[in-house]
């Protein structure tokens, strides 16, 4: 979207720019995924460079997602067995658990 308002319209517009206003060499193929899909990360030194080729900053490139993620139910702990009881003649118990 920051590359249409910019009214850069085309992955080859963009890899020009990138090289003469940020001096980084990315492959045809590199720069139409940056136009055409959403990436899953990005390297900062690539988001510095479309900022400095596009005029504008991270927020203008970024959308972030601040809905909280539910988590999951903890598990449930199976019940603690009771602790073996002494052996012998009686006089002696278990240690504490």
């Amino acid at each position: 979207m920051a590359a249409a308002q910019r009214e850069v319209w085309s992955g080859s517009e963009l890899r020009r720019l990138l090289a003469e206003r940020a001096g980084l060499e990315l492959s045809a193929a590199s720069v139409s995924a940056l136009l055409t899909k959403e990436p899953s990360q990005i390297k900062m030194s690539t988001l510095i460079a479309l900022c400095t080729a596009l005029q504008c900053t991270p927020n203008d490139l970024l959308e972030v997602d601040t809905t909280p993620v539910e988590q999951p139910a903890p598990a449930s702990r199976p019940s603690v067995a009771e602790p073996p009881k002494a052996v012998g003649d009686g006089r002696r118990s278990m240690p504490p658990v």
